[in-house]
């Protein structure tokens, strides 16, 4: 009677294990294709700075949130710092791996015949991947452009392709590239925001742009049939000589761009993206340029929360071959505080579900860590299932249930 009745037992636990009324009645949303809410941040703010060119754009790094802009959707010719989303391109190709530094490069008779800035590169003479990036963040040169561009896609043209579907990703919606380089075609423009955009990613996610982009002066070698030949290089960037936490970025002019820049710079923590387009003069661009990087760091700073001072309690998981998840946080919280906000006045509550059904997948929501500014919330951050739950089946069932039994009596 007794092994009759512990198998009794048995049963009616897997029944349990298995009763969807039982699990239905607790269990919350755990759908992984649960996404963040985002909560715009208005941070913008009429400020007085007479700025005279004609297109202009602020941001922060971190946040993306726009600190200041004059006219910042107008189109128009972005000369070389079209090279930004170039070198973009190239960065996310070392990335990925499908390129290295080391790599030769051969340069082409199309590469070496581009005109305005160049470096001089000959037909069929050879560099590696990191003298050329060298030479389109210093010397802005277009032959080195597109001979990393033909290395990179087969063709310019082909890679010009990837860069405007690479805009569309980014919400570059102003923005049309002919060229990999600048060089003033029909149809090829941007926007001051745009251009922030671009300069924002490849600032943030490759900071090793600026071991170039921050170069006064550098040289590198020409090898070609007739000899070796040294040749140099100048940045044409003269705000990483005159201003503090200078990180870049890129500048362009041509007659018809008239004189543009993409000035990034970083202090206590929070990076600035400040893009002036058809400035009148090259001293107009560095001027403003500077008188908006100013701004944005006297007015504002960056709240970061990395949340190592949490512990997360494992989530049960229901049906797994497992009873709990771990959680995860999904990635740094930033909120930019200007207007006289504090970030002492930022609360966070972490939210866990009470219960998750399996299958449960890496990365999957189980939770959440909501933001609050006096009680408006501002963002929040996603908790990840750290690692996978299968479903149990019955043979797993079984086995839980012989535990739970034998372990209670």
């Amino acid at each position: 009677m007794k092994k009759i009745s512990a198998i009794v037992v048995i049963c009616s636990m897997i029944l349990m294990l298995f009763s969807k009324d039982f699990i239905d009645a607790k269990i919350k949303n755990t759908s992984p294709d649960t996404k963040d809410e985002v909560v715009p941040v208005a941070a913008m703010v009429d400020a007085q700075l007479n700025i005279t060119s004609p297109s202009v754009a602020l941001i922060e790094g971190s946040t993306g949130t726009l600190i200041y802009e004059k006219d910042k959707d107008a189109k128009l010719r972005p000369a070389s710092i079209t090279k930004i989303m170039t070198l973009l391109l190239i960065f996310e190709a070392l990335e990925s791996g499908q390129i290295k530094l080391m790599d030769e490069v051969s340069v082409t008779e199309h590469a070496a015949s581009m005109g305005g800035s160049q470096v001089y590169l000959e037909p069929y003479e050879t560099q590696n991947v990191d003298t050329l990036i060298k030479c389109i963040s210093i010397a802005s040169a277009n032959d080195a452009s597109v001979a990393m561009a033909e290395h990179i896609a087969g063709s310019e043209e082909e890679f010009v392709a990837r860069m405007n579907e690479r805009a569309k990703e980014l919400g570059m919606n102003n923005t049309n590239f002919v060229n990999c380089c600048g060089l003033d075609e029909d149809n090829h423009y941007s926007t001051a925001y745009d251009v922030a955009l671009m300069s924002r990613e490849l600032i943030t996610r490759f900071p090793q742009i600026s071991n170039y982009s921050t170069v006064w002066m550098d040289t590198f070698v020409h090898t070609t049939k007739k000899g070796k030949t040294e040749f140099g290089l100048t940045n044409t960037n003269k705000l990483i000589k005159s201003y503090t936490g200078i990180t870049g970025l890129k500048t362009g002019s041509t007659s018809l761009a008239k004189y543009c820049l993409s000035a990034t710079a970083r202090r206590n923590n929070m990076d600035l993206i400040a893009v002036v387009m058809a400035a009148p003069d090259t001293k107009t661009r560095f001027r403003e340029a500077a008188k908006l990087l100013n701004y944005g760091f006297a007015n504002y700073s960056v709240f970061v929360d990395d949340n190592t001072d949490i512990t997360l309690t494992p989530v049960r998981v229901i049906k797994g071959v497992q009873d709990n998840v771990q959680g995860i946080v999904g990635g740094k919280f930033s909120y930019l505080c200007g207007n006289g906000k504090s970030s002492s006045n930022i609360q966070k509550e972490v939210n866990l579900f009470e219960e998750v059904k399996a299958p449960v997948a890496p990365n999957d929501k189980i939770g959440e860590i909501i933001y609050t500014y006096e009680g408006e919330k501002i963002g929040s951050i996603d908790i990840l299932a750290s690692h996978e739950v299968r479903k149990a089946g019955f043979k797993d069932c079984f086995v839980k249930a012989l535990k739970r039994y034998f372990l209670a009596n």
